[in-house]
């Protein structure tokens, strides 16, 4: 029983983590209900771990899930609504089901739903979370830590944009192109998000955090194919890419973390920063400069090492000065610092972090604490660097992170 008991969960396990944002987007499609879907979903795991271990896996679990989890959206919407009209509607939607061909691939409607949570009825703030947790699956208090937001607002949060699509009968559609520019900052915010969650597990170790990387990238190419003349779309794929050619050199062959400057050059794909190059070109020659192509220029840059054999700290270090006169964002002024400060200049390093140091997102924030700890190493103050670095230990939840930084620790307390 235990084994058919694993094998369910396990199944059920990889078709969240394929097909997730998949089947919420086809069950919201129809109804406009994002919370409802998410809701009938849920109920449809809970029944195949129930059912898969009994009467063994279908094969086609997401095909399995999407029936149960449609009819338990009729369920729902039977409990709503009286009237011979809403029968009519919900007695369609169930020989809808019954007449599925059961070799139907399930349209993929992710997009149709990121375009949708970018709407300019829901709430500017909220539209990228509002996306990670419908497409991606990703909880709040996940969203929340990349956002730089207590878990409980953003609990909160959320559930009013949910709200805010299905009383303003928001259209599920991708919008027309006039539309498009409004609304696609927030589309490539929740994907570079996304990206940003799936890069801190490089080893897909992680079953929440697993794939996410290489989902994130499939939409920017989604994003890019819709609208090729758009230059942050471009730039954030490139960016996306440049950062992903790095990730087998990102941890050493015992799982240890290996930091940029010191990472085996011969572990880069070289083809996929190719692309990222070709990519950054063609958003250049646009003309319209924009926060994406700048963090990709920085990638460039350190990629630049393939050629030059050594990175170019004062260039990169430019590159974020405007980027952050572009965002005013205190996670690109941490990295401006560390920048400045691998160019010798720890003294301005210092007061950069000195000048966002009140920033109360700040005070739960890891890396800023790792830079503190490397710019006040550089400036000789072993004491205060130490004690920053025991701050960024106790933030960091990834092991390898963490030895990494108790190295350094050891080092400084020697």
């Amino acid at each position: 029983m235990a084994d058919t008991l694993a094998i369910a969960r396990a199944a059920a396990e990889a078709a969240a983590r394929h097909s997730y944002g998949k089947l919420i987007a086809f069950l919201a499609a129809r109804t406009r209900d994002v919370a409802g879907a998410e809701d009938a979903l849920a109920d449809a795991f809970a029944a195949a771990l129930e059912r898969w271990q009994v009467e063994g896996v279908p094969a086609r679990p997401e095909a399995w899930l999407l029936t149960v989890a449609r009819r338990r959206s009729i369920d729902q919407m039977r409990r709503r609504q009286t009237g011979i009209a809403a029968e009519d509607h919900l007695r369609l939607m169930a020989e809808e089901i019954e007449a599925k061909d059961a070799n139907e691939g399930l349209p993929d409607e992710r997009l149709r739903l990121m375009f949708t949570c970018a709407h300019p009825a829901i709430d500017a703030g909220m539209r990228a979370p509002l996306m990670l947790q419908t497409i991606l699956g990703l909880d709040a208090a996940t969203i929340a830590s990349a956002f730089l937001v207590p878990p409980a607002t953003m609990g909160q949060r959320l559930v009013r944009a949910k709200s805010r699509i299905r009383q303003a009968g928001i259209p599920f559609r991708v919008p027309e192109r006039e539309e498009l520019d409004g609304r696609l900052d927030a589309v490539l915010e929740a994907i570079y998000a996304a990206y940003a969650e799936g890069w801190t597990d490089p080893n897909g170790s992680e079953s929440r955090r697993r794939g996410l990387a290489d989902e994130a990238i499939w939409l920017g190419r989604l994003v890019v194919s819709l609208m090729p003349q758009e230059p942050e779309a471009l730039g954030l794929l490139a960016l996306m890419l440049f950062a992903d050619s790095r990730r087998h050199a990102r941890r050493s062959p015992c799982g240890d973390f290996v930091p940029l400057a010191e990472q085996d050059i011969a572990l880069w794909d070289t083809a996929m920063i190719a692309e990222a190059e070709t990519l950054l070109g063609k958003a250049a020659g646009m003309g319209k400069v924009g926060r994406y192509q700048l963090e990709a220029a920085i990638q460039s840059a350190h990629a630049a090492r393939l050629d030059l054999g050594a990175t170019d700290w004062t260039a990169i270090a430019s590159l974020y000065a405007a980027l952050g006169a572009l965002t005013h964002s205190p996670v690109v002024a941490v990295n401006h610092a560390v920048a400045a400060a691998l160019a010798g200049r720890a003294d301005e390093a210092l007061r950069m972090l000195d000048q966002v140091a009140d920033d109360p997102r700040l005070a739960e924030y890891q890396p800023y604490w790792a830079a503190r700890a490397e710019v006040l190493e550089r400036l000789g103050d072993r004491a205060a660097a130490a004690a920053a670095c025991h701050r960024a230990i106790g933030l960091e939840p990834d092991p390898a992170m963490r030895r990494f930084l108790q190295a350094k620790l050891a080092t400084l307390e020697a």
